[in-house]
C-alpha cells in the first residue's frame, strides 16, 4: 500500500472515530431497544399520531446506526482489500471503495454539524420570484424542480402545499414540505437570493437577462412547539384552486388563504380536495413563520447584547450562469462548479455540505 493511502486511511479511521463518539452510538443502540419495546406494545396503535411517531423514529435511528457501523465495517476491510490488489496488481476497486468511502465520511461528518435547536425537523422550503419579470418566475419554478429533484435522489417525499402560476410561464410562489430526518438543518443553508444569468428564452432578441428568486426555508412546527395562535389574531378566506393558466383543478371552494393579522404574514394551501385538509396545512405553515419569527427575534435581541456577530445570509447567496460561462458559485463559501445543469438536476450536495461548514464556523467565530 502507498505511504498516501496508508496516511489517507488513517485521517478516515480518526474522523470516524469522531463521528461515532458524536453520535454516541451505545445510547442509538439503547434508543433502539427502548423502541423497539413500545413498537411491541398492542395498545401503541390505541394513538395512531403517537404510533407514528416511535415508529418514525425507530426507523430513522436504526438506518443512522446502520450507516455508521457499515461505513466502519468497510474501513476496516479496506487494507486487506489493497493487500489482495497488490498481489493481483490492480488496485482500481479498493481505489474505488476508498473515494465511496471517503465521501460518506465527509457526508457524515457534515451531518455531525447539524445540532441546532430545529435541525432535526422537517422543512417548509418557500420560494418566490423576484426581479426579472417572466424569466424570474421561469427561474423560480427551475429552483422549485431543483430541490425536488435533489430530495428525490436522496429518497424523501416531498409535499407541494401552494403553487401559484405565473401569467406566461414559471411561478410566482411555491411552498412544499420536505420529508425527513435534519431536512431544516441541510436545507437551511439554502436560505437566500438565487441569481441567474442566461441568455432569456422569452427575450425576441436573444439577450442575456439576470433574474432573481428568494429561497425561505422553515422549520416545520411540532406540538411542543407551543406556537398559539388566536382565532381573533387570524382571517381565513377560501377560493377555488387553480392551476396553469387558470385551468379549474376542482369544482369547490377548498383552498385556503390565512392572513395572521399582527403580522401581516399570508399562508395558503390548495393542494389537498378538501377544505379542512387545506386550513390545517396552510396554519402548520403560518406556525412555522411565526417559529422562525419569533427565532430570528431572540436572536436580534441577543445581538443587541453583545451575544451575537454579524453573519448575515445577506440577499445573494449564489449565482448560477449559463451565459456566458458555464458556472454556479456560492458567494459565502466560494465553492463552485461548471456544470449548472447538473447542479439544476439536482446535485445539490456539495453546495449543502460546504454551506453547513461555513455556517459552523460562523457560529464558532460568533462564540470567541
Amino acid at each position: 500500500m502507498q505511504p498516501e493511502t496508508q496516511a489517507r486511511i488513517k485521517e478516515l479511521e480518526t474522523t470516524l472515530q469522531t463521528i461515532e463518539q458524536v453520535m454516541d452510538l451505545d445510547a442509538m443502540a439503547q434508543r433502539v431497544r427502548e423502541l423497539e419495546q413500545q413498537a411491541q406494545d398492542p395498545s401503541l396503535w390505541d394513538d395512531p399520531s403517537h404510533a407514528q411517531q416511535v415508529t418514525t423514529e425507530l426507523s430513522n435511528v436504526q438506518a443512522r446506526l446502520k450507516k455508521v457501523t457499515s461505513l466502519r465495517s468497510r474501513l476496516d476491510d479496506l487494507p486487506v482489500m489493497y493487500e489482495l490488489a497488490e498481489e493481483e496488481g490492480d488496485a482500481s476497486m479498493a481505489d474505488d471503495e476508498l473515494a465511496e468511502i471517503t465521501s460518506a465520511i465527509e457526508s457524515l461528518e457534515v451531518q455531525t454539524m447539524l445540532s441546532g435547536e430545529y435541525d432535526e425537523r422537517e422543512a417548509v422550503v418557500n420560494i418566490r420570484s423576484g426581479a426579472g419579470g417572466v424569466d424570474a418566475a421561469d427561474w423560480a419554478e427551475m429552483l422549485m424542480r431543483m430541490y425536488v429533484r435533489w430530495a428525490e435522489k436522496h429518497g424523501h417525499k416531498v409535499d407541494v402545499y401552494d403553487i401559484s402560476y405565473a401569467e406566461e410561464a414559471g411561478i410566482k410562489s411555491a411552498t412544499f414540505v420536505v420529508h425527513g430526518e435534519y431536512m431544516y438543518g441541510q436545507l437551511s443553508v439554502e436560505q437566500g437570493a438565487h441569481r441567474l444569468v442566461r441568455i432569456s428564452p422569452f427575450d425576441n432578441q436573444g439577450r442575456r437577462q439576470t433574474s432573481f428568486a428568494e429561497v425561505e426555508v422553515l422549520p416545520v412546527v411540532e406540538q411542543t412547539d407551543h406556537i398559539d395562535i388566536p382565532d381573533a389574531d387570524i382571517r381565513v378566506d377560501v377560493y377555488r384552486s387553480s392551476g396553469p393558466g387558470g385551468q379549474s383543478v376542482n369544482t369547490t371552494d377548498s383552498a385556503v388563504r390565512i392572513t395572521h393579522i399582527p403580522t401581516g404574514i399570508v399562508v395558503t394551501c390548495q393542494n389537498e380536495k378538501s377544505q379542512i385538509q387545506n386550513k390545517a396545512s396552510a396554519l402548520n405553515v403560518l406556525q412555522s413563520k411565526l417559529l422562525e419569527k419569533k427565532r430570528q427575534e431572540e436572536k436580534a435581541e441577543m445581538d443587541a447584547l453583545g451575544a451575537g456577530g454579524n453573519a448575515s445570509w445577506g440577499n445573494q447567496m449564489r449565482s448560477y450562469v449559463l451565459h456566458p460561462y458555464q458556472m454556479v458559485k456560492d458567494l459565502r463559501t466560494e465553492y463552485e462548479v461548471g456544470d449548472p445543469q447538473k447542479v439544476l438536476d439536482g446535485d445539490l450536495d456539495g453546495f449543502l455540505e460546504s454551506g453547513i461548514r461555513w455556517r459552523m464556523a460562523q457560529q464558532q467565530t460568533e462564540s470567541q
